[in-house]
């Protein structure tokens, strides 16, 4: 894995180098996405140890903001993602991870499939939100 700074615009942009271009925290955001299913699961981050990690096990492992750590996805609760495959950006600050969900199929922390399981609606002036998701595949109570 290159250093994004160590590429010329035309190199990150079209080369065939992997070279994520991190934040200023060393993160980049990642997507997951059912790949049989193109289904949005989740939105997180990584680190370079994180990808690191994903890519030697095969088995997709974040960064955690709030608890300043790596994490292996699903390492409590089961829901294991698998990785198929990694797809970047065309100026690689974002990764698109399409994934295996394995466990029960509940990508999300409140059990259900995903993350997006609520939209956006205006409602007599107010803006609220309604669940669209369907219902958990697995009590967090259970689990956390």
């Amino acid at each position: 894995m290159k250093k994004s700074d160590s590429l010329s615009k035309q190199e990150l942009e079209e080369g065939a180098l992997f070279a994520p271009n991190f934040n200023e925290k060393g993160l980049v955001s990642a997507i997951a996405i059912d790949a049989k299913t193109n289904e949005v699961l989740m939105l997180a981050h990584m680190s370079r140890q994180a990808i690191d990690l994903t890519l030697k096990t095969g088995k997709v492992h974040y960064f955690s903001r709030s608890r300043n750590k790596i994490w292996l996805k699903g390492e409590t609760s089961g829901e294991i993602q698998k990785l198929l495959e990694i797809r970047v950006d065309c100026d690689q600050d974002a990764l698109l991870l399409l994934v295996e969900q394995q466990g029960s199929g509940a990508a999300c922390h409140t059990g259900r499939k995903s993350c997006f399981f609520r939209s956006v609606e205006v409602r007599g002036g107010e803006t609220c939100l309604k669940i669209t998701g369907g219902e958990p595949l697995f009590d967090p109570k259970d689990v956390y």
